[in-house]
This record gives C-alpha cells, structure tokens and sequence, in this order.
C-alpha cells in the first residue's frame, strides 16, 4: 500500500546524529558524577527528550546544575555545528515523494533549533518547511501519541493511510499507539528492540522504495 502521508523522525533517520549527540551526553554526565560511555547512552536514550533525559540521570545518581538543560543543548549544538551526514539514500527516497506529490514531515523529540542545525547543514531543512513536529513546540514528547495526531490532524489524514519511520524503541511505541504502521531503520544492528515495539525492520533507506510502493 502506498500511503497518503511518511512521516519521519529527525536524529538517526533523517540524520545521523546520534554518535555525536551522546559522545557529547556521556561526556557531560561523566563530569556531573555519571559515568556513562557513548554505547551506553545510545543503548539508554536513544529517541528520548533532553527533559527526560534529565529526569533519568537524576535518578541514577548525576548531580547536575540548575541550567543543565541550557548547559547541554550549547554543548550538543556546537558538536553538531562541526557537521553531521544526512542519512544515505534519504535525498533519494524524499526526491520520489515530491515526485508523487506525496506528503511528508517529520516528527521529532528534539528540538526545532537543534533541527534547524542539523537538518540546515544537509538541504533537508528547506524540504521540511511547515512540516515540523516538536516536541518542544507541542510540549509532549514520544511515546506520547500526540506528537503523531498533530501531525495526522495537520495532514488530515487517516492513522491507516500514513506510516512512521523511525529508528527509536520510543518513536515505535508512539506510533504504534497513535495506529500508525511503523518502518523501524536499524542499519548498525539487528532491530530486535524496534520489532518488539511493533516496527517493520529496514536496514538500509533505499528500501523504503518497495517498502512504500513508490
């Protein structure tokens, strides 16, 4: 089935951001008392709000300021200033959609200034204009359903005739409770994690050509 709306995730799907993202987070809560490697902050937060990224390590034991949140985000983004890659074949596959007139956005747990970075960097930003779900913006976060209705609202479009792609145990589950059929995108490993969530595991973005009859 073709659908009538793709909606995609930013970090790990559009871009690939996360090695850099949590080199960046595992530095910062080493410093502020939680030892954290890069594996394992991918293995931990992979998807999640920097909000509840926050609460977590609080949890666990990290001491961490009062303008954390403010602290980490000028960190991550100059990280990510120094450039992140576009996903391979994702300028392809949105090239096919454009020339179907089918419409797509994404929807993410990040923010849209750290999108506005990253995005900016790769000519997806300007493809992306007007098709933008924050968390930030909306003040939820996956797996909370809302971000994908207001996203289905806004497209108008039925939770059958749209599908998700997305590379986060979070975003799967968030799909899966907004109705929405998920394509999980595990290029580095072997998606078990995302099937047990209820996604339709791709390895490679160029799938998604058969994948969504385009």
């Amino acid at each position: 089935m073709r659908p009538d709306l793709v909606i995609f995730d930013c970090d790990g799907v559009l871009v690939d951001t996360e090695p850099t993202s949590n080199a960046v987070l595992a530095a910062n809560l080493t410093r502020h008392g939680l030892k954290l490697s890069t594996e394992d902050c991918m293995r931990m937060f992979t998807g999640w709000s920097m909000a509840n990224v926050e609460k977590e390590a609080l949890r666990l034991g990290a001491t961490l300021p009062e303008n954390w949140m403010e602290e980490i985000y000028g960190e991550e983004f100059d990280a990510l200033k120094k450039g992140v890659p576009a996903t391979e074949g994702i300028h392809e596959i949105l090239d096919r959609l454009d020339a179907l007139h089918l419409p797509y956005c994404v929807v993410s747990n990040g923010s849209e200034d750290k999108m506005a970075i990253t995005l900016g960097q790769n000519g997806l930003l300007e493809r992306f204009m007007g098709a933008i779900f924050s968390a930030h913006t909306l003040k939820t976060s996956k797996p909370d359903p809302a971000l994908f209705v207001a996203a289905l609202e806004t497209f108008r479009v039925e939770p059958s005739r749209a599908v998700v792609i997305e590379d986060s145990v979070l975003g799967a589950i968030g799909a899966q409770r907004a109705g929405i059929s998920c394509y999980g995108f595990a290029p580095h490993h072997d998606g078990v994690d995302l099937a047990a969530a209820g996604a339709s595991i791709f390895k490679n973005m160029r799938q998604l050509v058969s994948l969504l009859n385009i």
